[in-house]
């Protein structure tokens, strides 16, 4: 392989022609600081100017190159004062429409002179035009310059024209010397000609300047070889970095969490029931890792209902028998409370009780909590991110249990794991979601996590049946919804709105909780929404898990965590709303009892294509995977991953959707890079990532 060149790599943008103090300062607000970053700068599309079209075979949508003749040029005058421009070719006319102009352009554009434009060709008032087309002046109809290469379009910011960043990144492009020290190929040299892929230099050629005959549709759908050789290895960089993340990590000291037995055995005596063998298998797992002397980082992943929760308290046991304190952190103040619920059912028995922390909890009662972590009495403490903030200091905290992860930010995570460091020890960390990850998908996204999957839902589990109902038939669902509860079964009615707003989503659910009242007086009709406080969410959840509700109506706070086996009828107003994932999680509220459960997807016609997709999706299969690879080709990783706020995996080039069959290849080749070749990956960890290595040491 060849080394990196040292004189390049850090090449300053300044030294390009053209590139003085304010355009450093423009070019850094896209993360461009040096001349590989430009070149690593890459397309988002491209446009076809190669093709010079006759006026009037244009239809409106096309984006394209013409040429004509102006015809005339006026200022129209109005409640918005704007320049048009008629040309015409013989064979058509259009309009060239102008809100921001100036009198110069106006004098340029002046009868009998001929324009080359480009842009996209709409229906207009008097006919096709395009609004502000990029358009240059040229001698006749046969005089203009004619593009030799698909033009690039390129993610820009504001003060950074397009025309600009193709001029700079064509300087690197025409200057062989400096293009090659740019490009050192960080790759094993038999790895191209093995999967038959372009060179570094080849691929970034290409990709920038697609020659005219490109296919554009390869382009557009990223399958090209060019932006595939890329996509390779921007995956692999991600992937060297979390792989590096856990050398770190495992570098690390942790407190063995030796199984005694002590606790656990009576837990599982009094638990009613057999693990499944998954469950038994992914305790095996988190048991042996609870015993080295390094940090556990574990991911646990199950559908709804599998039993995630009881593998989490089995662990937890583990780690009390040896003696050390607990933290579970949830992402709501509902599902902590669920789990501060299950915890006391089946601690106290031991002779312990939870302690609670969350934001709301103020005063002595919150000092006295903060006391009992410091000194070490609160043994296991369920809570919101309020365990992370500042004032709370565990005495020695050993392992630490993440539910629903992907609701939490990356730092968030960070500081949990930074409360438990102690003597150059870090605490073990159990991480759960009921969002399963396509496989692929989890080994580059969770490439420094272990990951154990529960692939068993235990025995009796019925199906939910799924339908999905216009809104305008809403009557004859309040009509099942009074003869299942006259049956002595219960629902849930669960209201969803298209804004983020917690005060209106609760206002809505309070108006259909007095409808359904007022339409079922014969029913006990319940609420429970975000705004009420955590003392009345939870006795009215205790109201309705009791029996002495009927129907509850509730936000999509109930999403998680709460179980209620005699629910066995959900209604979820405006499910075209709402993604995938959400959907199943609620639907996974009922289906936990003996009786044949139903939920009811009401939605607002008319459905966009993707909404009836995942309404289809949801109708047809109860498993968790389908429903997760689904949606992940549907909103793609970021949703589904939570990265929106984690900042991680914001790739370029790659789709993880997209390029899951090249994620074989990438693994065995980061475990090649890092055995043979290490001071390769530095360089390429920098190239994709840049020095603000977002996964820092989480």
């Amino acid at each position: 392989m060849t080394p990196t060149p040292a004189t390049l790599d850090n090449a300053p943008l300044a030294q390009l022609k053209g590139v003085g103090p304010s355009m450093v300062q423009r070019l850094a607000r896209l993360g461009l600081h040096t001349l590989p970053d430009l070149l690593f700068h890459l397309p988002l599309r491209y446009q076809d100017r190669t093709r010079i079209m006759p006026i009037g075979s244009l239809r409106p949508g096309n984006e394209i190159t013409i040429r004509g003749e102006v015809q005339l040029t006026d200022i129209k005058s109005g409640r918005r004062r704007m320049l048009l421009s008629r040309i015409a070719d013989g064979s058509g006319a259009i309009t060239l429409r102008f809100f921001y102009f100036s009198a110069a352009q106006r004098a340029s554009l002046a009868r009998g002179c001929w324009v080359q434009c480009f842009g996209e060709v709409r229906a207009g008032p008097s006919g096709l035009e395009m609004v502000h087309p990029e358009y240059h002046l040229i001698d006749s109809a046969a005089d203009g310059p004619q593009e030799e290469t698909l033009t690039p379009v390129y993610p820009t910011t504001e003060g950074l024209r397009q025309q600009t960043l193709r001029k700079l990144i064509g300087q690197l492009l025409n200057d062989p010397a400096q293009l090659a020290g740019c490009l050192p190929e960080l790759l094993p040299a038999e790895l191209p000609a093995q999967r038959q892929m372009p060179t570094l230099h080849e691929a970034i050629l290409y990709v920038h300047r697609p020659p005219a005959d490109a296919s554009l549709r390869e382009l557009e759908e990223g399958i090209h070889p060019a932006q595939q050789r890329l996509a390779f290895e921007e995956l692999l960089a991600h992937q060297l970095s979390l792989r590096q993340l856990r050398e770190r990590q495992d570098r690390h000291a942790a407190p063995p969490l030796r199984a005694t037995h002590t606790l656990q055995r009576p837990f599982l005596d009094n638990l009613g029931f057999q693990l499944t063998s998954a469950q038994q298998r992914v305790l095996n797992e988190i048991s042996h890792d609870l015993a080295r002397p390094q940090p556990m980082q574990r991911l646990v992943q199950g559908d709804v209902g599998c039993g995630k929760t009881v593998i989490a308290a089995l662990a937890a046991l583990q780690a009390l028998e040896a003696g050390f304190q607990i933290a579970i952190m949830a992402p709501t103040e509902l599902l902590a409370e669920q789990h501060r619920h299950n915890f006391s059912q089946w601690l106290e028995p031991l002779g312990m009780t939870p302690y609670w922390l969350s934001g709301k909890r103020k005063g002595k009662a919150r000092e006295q909590t903060l006391a009992a972590i410091g000194d070490g009495s609160a043994r296991l403490t369920v809570g919101t991110q309020a365990l992370f903030q500042e004032g709370v200091e565990f005495h020695n905290l050993g392992l630490v249990i993440i539910d629903e992860q992907h609701r939490f930010g990356v730092h968030q995570r960070l500081a949990l794991r930074e409360k438990g460091a102690r003597d150059g020890r870090y605490p073990h960390q159990l991480i759960m979601t009921a969002t399963p990850i396509p496989r692929t998908l989890a080994q580059t996204a969770y490439a420094d996590l272990d990951v154990s999957v529960i692939d068993e839902l235990p025995p009796g589990r019925i199906p939910v049946d799924t339908v999905v109902i216009a809104d305008d038939r809403r009557d004859a669902v309040v009509t099942r919804v009074h003869a299942a509860c006259r049956e002595g079964r219960q629902a849930y009615w669960v209201c969803t709105l298209i804004e983020e707003s917690e005060t209106l989503q609760c206002e809505t659910a309070q108006d259909t909780a007095e409808t359904l009242h007022t339409a079922l007086p014969d029913l006990r009709v319940g609420l429970v929404h975000g705004r009420l406080k955590a003392t009345e969410k939870e006795a009215m959840m205790a109201h309705f898990k009791a029996g002495d509700i009927d129907l509850l109506v509730a936000t999509t706070v109930i999403e998680v965590g709460v179980d209620v086996p005699n629910a066995s009828l959900m209604i979820i107003e405006n499910a075209e709303r709402l993604g995938l994932s959400q959907l199943h999680q609620l639907r996974g509220r009922v289906g936990r009892g003996s009786a044949k459960s139903s939920c009811v997807l009401l939605y607002k016609p008319p459905l966009s294509k993707t909404a009836r997709q995942r309404l289809a999706t949801l109708r047809e299969t109860n498993d968790g995977f389908e429903v997760a690879r689904k949606d992940l080709e549907l909103r793609g990783p970021g949703e589904l991953l939570g990265t929106r706020q984690t900042g991680l995996l914001e790739l370029r080039i790659a789709d993880l959707q997209r390029d899951q069959a090249l994620i074989p290849a990438i693994s065995q080749c980061a475990g090649h890079l890092l055995r043979e070749h290490p001071g390769q990956v530095a360089p390429l960890i920098r190239r994709w990532l840049g020095d603000g290595l977002r996964y820092g040491n989480v």
